[in-house]
């Protein structure tokens, strides 16, 4: 089974960046990433890039692209409707989870960007939080782009490397 489904995403694998960069952009974005299971998929599409032989670089701009702008347009989504996300679903079932968010960005501020990319739920939560609460969107972008590439590695390298390593 394994060697069928390498042998699917070597033969399809132009898909592979554009299919990767809608797990991470819905991954990132508010409100849809508490529904959509992204990060498991992409942390196991990490060790099949490298059981595949894939190209790790493609992806891994793809992760970082999609990453980015999710995060950015929750900040957009959090910058037009500020208070009111606190009434949208599905973060009106799980009210607890913002004032945790507002937590974590006041304290951090522009760092908060930056780690909350390995924090979930605050993933998709804070960049919301940076738009409500007027974050300087020239700040809030320098912390998401830097930080991005990062994530993206760090989600990818480890399930490529172990892949490699067990050949």
């Amino acid at each position: 089974m394994i060697d069928a489904v390498l042998g699917f995403i070597q033969a399809h694998a132009a898909w592979a960046p554009p299919i990767v960069f809608i797990f991470a952009f819905f991954k990132s974005l508010a409100l849809v990433s508490f529904v959509v299971p992204a990060g498991l998929i992409l942390i196991a599409l990490g060790g099949l890039l490298g059981a595949s032989g894939l190209d790790f670089v493609p992806i891994w701009l793809a992760v970082s692209l999609g990453a980015g702008l999710g995060d950015w347009a929750s900040y957009a989504i959090g910058a037009h409707f500020k208070e009111r996300v606190h009434h949208m679903w599905p973060l009106s079932r799980r009210p607890e989870l913002l004032p945790r968010a507002e937590t974590f960005f006041r304290r951090y501020g522009m760092a908060s960007v930056v780690l909350c990319r390995f924090f979930s739920p605050l993933r998709a939560t804070v960049p919301l939080m940076c738009g409500v609460f007027e974050m300087p969107a020239l700040r809030f972008q320098l912390a998401n782009w830097l930080s991005a590439p990062i994530w993206a590695f760090a989600l990818l390298a480890p399930g490529g490397l172990l892949a490699v390593w067990l050949r």
